[in-house]
């Protein structure tokens, strides 16, 4: 009697949540819906947007906003953010605006919506980026690194550089291609798999305040012209809902460029740790504290 009563409440989960793989999609009045094999309806003809998740989800959009839903049109994840992106197939990146965090296909927050900014990283790692500062975290949701660096890039698979308080150092995983921190990686550099590295950086920048002219506070405002372009150009890809082609061939994007560039240039120029200006007060600073 038990297991026929186990039986019957998976029969009903089956049911309940058919995978993704057994729905079909149709365009009614330019929206999307889902019906199962049946014919039957699963999710009404109301998304712009509908993206697969994993096996039993959806990215779905409603006219600008995004977020998941399951085989059976259950919201996981409220529809409200402005920025979606697919990762690895079976994960989504949702955000607005310094709340960007890293969900499963079930709707859980694996990495908090805490952040300015997520991206992918090689060895299962995910970069973080809030208030001016880098960290790393794995797809667990599991901190690796505080939100304490200037700067974190990865030049090889095995290879990890990171700025702190002006100093750049490399941890390399000498015994693999690819990099695993470990999970005491404040004692990294007694690992034997690992090897660490203070790199010397050699700035071209004198000694001295007369190095802090019109000249610097200049650059510093041309230096963020690119990457205010460029965060925009990836803002307005991912409101297109993983598919980047999209916004160039329908330019739907070019209304909003402007906004979107205004703000992410404001960021880059209040950036602490952008352009030269940076250097030369990390250099003044190390000068000062011998």
């Amino acid at each position: 009697m038990k297991k026929l009563s186990i039986f019957i409440l998976l029969l009903f989960l089956i049911i309940k949540n058919p995978s993704s793989a057994d729905v079909t999609f149709f365009n009614e009045n330019n929206k999307f819906g889902a019906k199962d094999n049946n014919g039957n309806v699963l999710i009404p003809p109301i998304y712009n947007k509908i993206i697969r998740l994993g096996e039993n989800s959806f990215i779905v959009q409603k006219k600008n906003k995004f977020g998941i839903i399951n085989s059976s049109a259950e919201i996981l994840v409220p529809v409200k953010y402005r920025h979606a992106e697919r990762v690895l197939g079976k994960y989504a990146k949702l955000g607005n605006f310094g709340d960007y965090g890293l969900y499963d296909d079930t709707g859980f927050a694996l990495i908090p919506p805490v952040y300015d900014s997520l991206d992918l990283l090689f060895g299962g790692m995910i970069l973080t980026y809030k208030n001016y500062k880098y960290g790393v975290s794995d797809f667990k949701g599991k901190v690796i690194l505080d939100n304490l660096f200037d700067d974190i890039y990865m030049p090889k698979p095995n290879v990890m550089r990171l700025s702190y308080q002006g100093q750049w150092y490399e941890i390399e995983q000498v015994t693999s291609d690819t990099l695993t921190l470990p999970e005491d990686v404040k004692n990294v550099a007694q690992n034997s798999e690992f090897k660490v590295t203070n790199l010397v950086v050699n700035t071209g920048v004198v000694s001295g305040y007369s190095v802090l002219t019109f000249s610097d506070y200049l650059i510093k405002l041309i230096s963020s012209i690119s990457p205010a372009h460029e965060n925009t150009i990836d803002e307005l890809m991912l409101s297109q809902g993983a598919e980047t082609v999209s916004i160039f061939i329908k330019l739907t994007w070019l209304p909003m460029y402007p906004l979107y560039y205004a703000r992410n240039y404001y960021r880059c120029i209040r950036n602490p740790n952008n352009g030269l200006l940076y250097n030369v007060r990390t250099n003044l600073k190390n000068k000062m504290k011998k």
